[in-house]
């Protein structure tokens, strides 16, 4: 286990994004599943990237990794393989409707807090339709083959198990409507899927009640150029609002990764925020106030949200926060007992969190080995009165392993010890 000690400083400068994660999830995935070779850029170096590329690779795909991307050959599916998907919920939760719908026999395994998380309802619909799935959690052992016409799911259960049964349609040789019943909460993450399909020829009709995917469509190889990642703008983009000035390069300004949303966010919370080109540009504005957010859309961004409301005038709420229990760490627990740690007033609700912005002191914080509040809090500490120590600070290789040179480029002040 790192820590690190993070020093009050000002971050003003240039960051040059990493690929969007959750993009290149997808696009490595349908590129796997296309009869012909791929050549993706740029090359992803998360772990959780890691994980997806050696599940196709258990899977039968020929991956060639190089120093600017990847080049794809399309699965040859191979049985009995063991996908391990370290802590990878997206990997898990896309990978095991697509095994199932290759038909082959596989064990799906994780590690750190993945083998605690519920596969409930996808294991549920897998064994309605043909597989035999041998748990609800990792590991999770699947034979059988994955076949269905009509698939009905709850809108409050995890797009990542819509963005799978969609990615698995075009295998299945026939017509597949997923329909959703309420609301579908993170409804971004489905879109994207939708259009990194496309991307690869498969065409995803969206209906009032859910999706369509007609059948005898096959994916296309293709040259695809990953995106730069929203998730990882908005811990920067708290920087500026905190009192920096940055600039963000290589976003897609129609993107349709949802966390595209901190344009608003921070917006509301009064930064300064304008677009050059493809560079964004973040700084403090007149008054940093409190705000309420709906996370139901945006889970994501919530550390990055919550770090910043600390040091607002007034209160901020947030809300629709519940799916934060079941990520990386209890999310709103980690938030809370951050936010605690350099002398915030903060509210627990079991779906919201309730944050009275004011003076913020150093502290000690666990980074509870969750990605986003590490970064989320070596931001806020970067503006807090006195220096701050953050366990975990390794989480960061999950999605950002270049996280704390990027923060120590704009003036960050980190030591590991």
């Amino acid at each position: 286990m790192s820590n690190v000690r993070i020093s009050p400083s000002a971050l003003c400068g240039k960051v040059n994004l990493p690929a969007s994660k959750s993009v290149a999830h997808r696009v490595l995935i349908c590129a796997a599943l296309a009869g012909g070779k791929s050549e993706i850029k740029p090359f992803c170096t998360s772990r959780d990237i890691y994980a997806t590329v050696c599940a196709l690779k258990a899977l039968g795909a020929e991956i060639k990794e190089g120093k600017t991307g990847y080049t794809v050959q399309g699965i040859t599916p191979k049985s009995g393989a063991k996908l391990n998907c370290f802590e990878s919920g997206s990997t898990a939760r896309f990978l095991l409707p697509v095994a199932s719908a290759l038909g082959v026999d596989a064990q799906f395994i994780g590690e750190g807090r993945l083998p605690q998380r519920p596969f409930d309802y996808l294991c549920e619909v897998l064994r309605q339709n043909g597989v035999t799935c041998g748990s609800n959690k990792l590991p999770i052992d699947i034979s059988g083959t994955f076949k269905g016409e009509h698939f009905t799911l709850p809108g409050n259960v995890s797009s990542q198990y819509v963005s799978g049964i969609l990615m698995a349609a075009p295998l299945m040789n026939c017509d597949v409507t997923v329909e959703i019943k309420g609301k579908l909460e993170s409804e971004p993450y489905v879109e994207m899927t939708v259009a990194v399909m496309g991307q690869f020829g498969v065409k995803v009709e969206r209906l009032s009640s859910g999706y369509f995917v007609k059948g005898g469509q096959k994916y296309i190889p293709q040259k695809v150029k990953i995106e730069a990642d929203w998730s990882a703008a908005a811990f920067f983009m708290s920087a500026a609002a905190l009192g920096g000035e940055v600039a963000l390069s290589g976003l897609n300004f129609a993107s349709t990764q949802g966390d595209m949303a901190a344009l608003d966010v921070f917006a509301a919370f009064g930064a300064e925020i304008s677009i050059v080109s493809d560079t964004l540009f973040v700084k403090k504005g007149k008054e940093l106030r409190g705000i309420t957010v709906c996370a139901e859309q945006i889970p994501d961004m919530v550390p990055a949200i919550a770090a910043t409301a600390a040091f607002a005038k007034g209160e901020t709420k947030i809300t629709g926060a519940a799916r934060l229990r079941l990520k990386e760490s209890d999310r709103i627990a980690t938030v809370c007992s951050a936010l605690r740690a350099l002398g915030v007033s903060v509210t627990e609700g079991a779906d919201s969190i309730t944050i009275l912005g004011g003076t913020v002191s150093g502290g000690k914080i666990d980074g509870a080995n969750d990605h986003r509040i590490v970064m989320a809090f070596s931001v806020a500490a970067s503006f807090a009165q006195g220096e701050t120590e953050i366990s975990h600070s390794e989480a960061v290789g999950k999605s950002y392993p270049e996280f704390f040179r990027d923060f120590s480029k704009i003036g960050g002040k980190v030591n590991e010890f």
